[in-house]
């Protein structure tokens, strides 16, 4: 694709041009294009392509690359702050461009390509940079891998949350708070759900509920470390001359609280967990719906406790995620990521938490993938990645021991032996942002909701005019029995409100007519399409209830 743009467009100047997970983009300053212009430009990549061009690799001096790239700033900007002497390039016929490889042995390999979508971009990601063109594209080894990409695409498109969470009127986002979600009222009922759902298994599980402050002052970050590096990502005000940052996180609050009072080993494990609204500074051209906002919340946990409880702790942890994925019909796979590089904390202290992670996983019977070098700082962690309808992954749950926090708060227990010891912590998030979590479910489930979750369980359709307030007397019943239930009052045609009824996703859809009143049956159809008749008010209530109860995620309610 940097080839076919250099032939295409004389002035064009490359810069960065990194694989991405669906693809690869290339940075480039130039005269604005469009998807106007893709398919001139796929027409050149496709020449390239037929020429079988072969990729030849070759190492070349910092000097010689400086010099190769004295007409292209970015270029000589990214081989000047590289350490090493010897610098690898590329070269296809005519092209040559920096690049660490490997490549293919040459350019017929690639059967299928298409570019997707431009967009721009700064220099470094810098706002007060030039501004670039981004050009992303796909590519496969054959037609067929295109096509089937394609076809996933679009069904994507289909469930994209933030075109069903519109039509569903579940959310919606304002110039006037960027990145920050308005939750409607339907919204607010599937938020509810969710979230009444995550404090029943929490105190089934031995958790409290804490809340902290969402502003809190520097001396706090401070201590925390967070104002020295991640101070770019906060929000911040001076009150009574006194700085203040909104929190982007809730582990200090945490630490604060766990702080308040002398513990004893008597006391451990404590798990203390919190749904806390935190904001994050994020550019605005990464902002995408709910999957990246401003402002949302986390359903973090901190569990402190003693080093001989690591494994119990960390195993409780993973049946808790196991059973709330598994209500949402979700899969998942575990990832255990250790020391970096650059880390606090003595050879001991990360043996003994890494092994108590690997125990855990081990015990808990389920493959895991090792990612040598990438944990925290502070700390191991276990990323546990959910699989949705599409196939799709998204690291959501993360589990994280962390030897930074508790002892930048000097936090302590009383130990059998009467001294003070600091407590092990834990991090855990299972949702991770109920907002990403969320527009994750909007499009598992493509907007059909499982009933418990549904923002309008049952909608009643009265056939005519007559039949309105009696239907209203139902919707009564029904709300006193805890169900979210509408009447649809309009004038239009039954089979319309029916298909309107559909198309909002709705579960359960009662058709009132004469015959109805005068039974006092209901007529029921679900959304996969089955229609029942002469069911009791009874058993109608009883069924619906214990779907709702067992939290199922199957459409057919009324199935015999």
């Amino acid at each position: 694709m940097a080839q076919a743009v250099e032939t295409l467009y004389k002035d064009a100047k490359l810069t960065i041009g990194p694989v991405v997970e669906n693809g690869f983009y290339y940075d480039i300053e130039m005269a604005p294009v469009s998807e106007d212009d893709f398919p001139t430009i796929e027409a050149e990549m496709k020449n390239i392509i037929k020429a079988k061009l072969p990729f030849k690799r070759q190492e070349i001096s910092k000097s010689d690359a400086l010099e190769l790239y004295k007409d292209n700033h970015f270029k000589l900007e990214l081989i000047s702050k590289l350490e090493d002497e010897s610098i690898s390039i590329y070269t296809q016929g005519s092209f040559t461009d920096l690049c660490r490889g490997p490549h293919l042995p040459h350019t017929g390999m690639v059967k299928a390509v298409k570019l997707m979508k431009v967009s721009g971009a700064y220099w470094r990601a810098d706002q007060t940079r030039e501004q670039l063109q981004r050009i992303y594209g796909i590519a496969f080894f054959d037609k067929k891998e295109l096509k089937q990409h394609l076809n996933f695409l679009e069904e994507a498109k289909k469930r994209d949350h933030r075109k069903i969470g519109q039509a569903m009127n579940l959310f919606s986002f304002h110039e006037e708070a960027a990145g920050m979600p308005f939750f409607h009222a339907k919204g607010m009922d599937v938020w509810n759900a969710l979230l009444e759902y995550w404090r029943i298994e929490h105190r089934d599980a031995g958790y409290v509920e804490t809340k902290t402050p969402i502003m809190l002052n520097r001396n706090l970050w401070e201590k925390s470390g967070h104002w020295d590096n991640y101070r770019e990502n906060m929000y911040t005000s001076v009150i009574d001359e006194t700085e203040y940052a909104i929190k982007p996180m809730n582990c200090p609050g945490g630490m604060m609280l766990f702080g308040e009072k002398a513990h004893s080993y008597r006391e451990l494990p404590i798990r203390a967990a919190e749904i806390g609204l935190v904001h994050r500074h994020e550019l605005s051209g990464v902002l995408s719906g709910l999957f990246r906002v401003r402002a949302f919340h986390q359903d973090d946990a901190h569990i402190f406790m003693t080093p001989d409880q690591i494994e119990p702790e960390i195993l409780g942890v993973l049946k808790l995620v196991e059973r709330i994925y598994h209500t949402f019909g979700l899969g998942f796979h575990l990832e255990l990521s250790t020391r970096p590089e650059k880390s606090i904390g003595t050879d001991q202290q990360w043996e003994l938490a890494t092994q108590g992670l690997s125990s855990a996983l081990d015990k808990y019977g389920m493959d895991y993938k090792i990612n040598e070098g990438d944990g925290a700082f502070y700390g191991p962690k276990i990323d546990a990645h959910i699989k949705d309808a599409l196939g799709r992954t998204w690291q959501c749950g993360t589990i994280q021991l962390d030897m930074s926090l508790p002892e930048r708060f000097d936090l302590s227990y009383i130990g059998k032996d009467n001294e003070k010891h600091r407590p092990i912590m834990i991090h855990r998030v299972i949702y991770g942002s109920v907002e990403r979590f969320l527009g994750i479910l909007i499009e598992h489930f493509e907007g059909k909701f499982p009933l418990w979750m549904a923002p309008v369980q049952a909608v009643l359709l009265p056939i005519n005019d007559d039949l309105i307030s009696y239907a209203h007397e139902i919707k009564v019943k029904l709300t006193k029995a805890g169900l979210r239930v509408e009447v649809d009052e309009r004038t239009e045609s039954l089979k319309r409100k029916v298909r309107d009824a559909q198309l909002g996703k709705i579960p359960l859809i009662l058709t009132v007519g004469e015959k109805e009143k005068a039974s006092g049956h209901f007529s029921v159809r679900t959304l996969d399409g089955q229609v029942k008749f002469g069911i009791t008010e009874e058993h109608f209530l009883k069924t619906v209830l214990n779907h709702i109860r067992d939290r199922k995620i199957d459409t057919g309610i009324f199935t015999e």
